[in-house]
């Protein structure tokens, strides 16, 4: 077993198809956004408010560099960002959940807190300026991933055990 890292736009389910894998296999999980939160002692938002995005693009690194030196065996959530850390590959299988933008929307928009879903993330307050760094990040996503998976109307758990399937064929 090595790391598998999640990555995929923001909302498209990786904190919720985490659950669902610590669930059925032997991964830990950690979320790279709740490290932050920890290591700042305040939110995202308030990181992206109090001090901007290159501040917390900074803190990413540092997660980065973190989880790369001792982190093992571990299921790694991550920000809709983090994938442009240099170092990714060396963290572990790389592994993108991949959905359309609208259907993101769509998921977060039937979710029971949605409200909270969507002030969580300052870069979905414009959702027409959302959809265009959709658009410039989801071909880098598919060019970094080892492994996609397609979360498109499917639950989290089917997610899951097809992810730790293509995880296990991947090697």
């Amino acid at each position: 077993m090595k790391n598998i890292v999640l990555i995929g736009f923001m909302g498209v389910g990786k904190g919720s198809i985490a659950r669902e894998i610590i669930k059925i296999s032997d991964y830990l999980s950690i979320d790279t956004d709740d490290l932050i939160e920890s290591m700042e002692n305040k939110s995202i938002k308030k990181v992206f408010t109090d001090n901007g995005e290159d501040y917390f693009r900074q803190l990413e690194k540092k997660v980065s560099l973190w989880l790369e030196k001792s982190i093992k065996n571990t299921l790694i959530s991550t920000g809709g960002g983090f994938y442009k850390q240099t170092n990714i590959k060396n963290i572990g299988t790389i592994v993108l959940l991949d959905s359309p933008f609208d259907e993101i929307i769509n998921r977060i928009k039937s979710h029971p807190n949605a409200a909270k879903k969507f002030k969580k993330r300052p870069l979905l307050k414009d959702l027409r300026k959302a959809k265009e760094l959709y658009k410039q990040r989801r071909p880098e996503y598919m060019a970094l991933a080892d492994i996609v998976v397609d979360v498109t109307h499917k639950s989290a758990i089917e997610c899951s055990k097809e992810l730790l399937k293509k995880v296990e064929q991947y090697g």
